[in-house]
């Protein structure tokens, strides 16, 4: 179980494509203007994040290392332009709020990242599991992105949700603060880099937190200078 909670950590917290490697910056200013649109795009990037790694674990021992690049680029490209006609077919609405980001997932670098720098060295079960711990790692960030800004624009969380991704997910939606006037800033491009930026203060003050208390509890759990506990005679 640990060959899959290890990579699943790492995806969601300590190396997360937004919170830790900072990339795909773009879809995430962009499209995070609700809990509902976060959601959606992070599960159709997590698809093709998926797709994409499996696929050149396939290929990897087939592939001139001279022309790799080229090749991993036309396989995302061809994942998405599927993901693209999907979600165009059956999730209409999402389609054309996401519109031109769903297209732009070919040049995500957290998916040609992960294809080059994992996948191409790995086996395909091993890359799943990658894609899927990366993907939900950036789907969560843009989800959480997403509400905390829609929360403090709006003053409703997944507001949509059963127009934008299906009627299976109405129950997410919900108004916590009825007839709020708004906040503007928060739905606007300035709105992401600012939750963005406490996010990710937030998190580095909790590493730190956690860094200082485990080097003041020792090797062994407890404070420099304390005496060991007294052992039965």
């Amino acid at each position: 179980m640990s060959r899959f909670f290890a990579p699943l950590k790492e995806g969601l917290w300590g190396n997360n494509v937004v919170f830790s490697q900072m990339l795909a910056l773009c879809p995430v200013m962009a499209v995070t203007t609700s809990g509902s649109n976060g959601l959606g795009m992070g599960l159709a990037t997590t698809a093709v994040l998926i797709a994409s790694n499996m696929l050149v674990a396939a290929i990897r021992n087939l592939v001139s290392p001279q022309v790799r690049i080229p090749i991993f680029v036309v396989l995302i490209a061809s994942l998405v332009t599927l993901v693209d006609l999907l979600l165009n077919a059956w999730l209409h609405e999402l389609y054309k709020v996401l519109g031109l980001f769903i297209a732009l997932i070919v040049v995500n670098c957290a998916i040609l990242g992960r294809a080059e720098a994992f996948a191409s060295k790995n086996t395909v079960a091993a890359a799943a599991i990658d894609g899927v711990a990366m993907g939900l790692g950036f789907t969560f960030a843009l989800t959480l992105i997403g509400l905390i800004r829609e929360l403090l624009g709006s003053g409703t969380l997944f507001a949509q949700a059963s127009l934008l991704l299906g009627p299976s997910f109405r129950f997410l939606e919900t108004t916590v603060v009825p007839n709020y006037g708004g906040f503007l800033l928060m739905i606007l491009p300035p709105g992401g880099f600012l939750v963005l930026g406490l996010l990710l203060a937030g998190k580095r003050a909790w590493e730190l937190r956690r860094q200082a208390r485990s080097v003041a509890a020792g090797p062994t759990g407890t404070s420099p200078g304390a005496s060991p506990a007294p052992t039965a005679a």
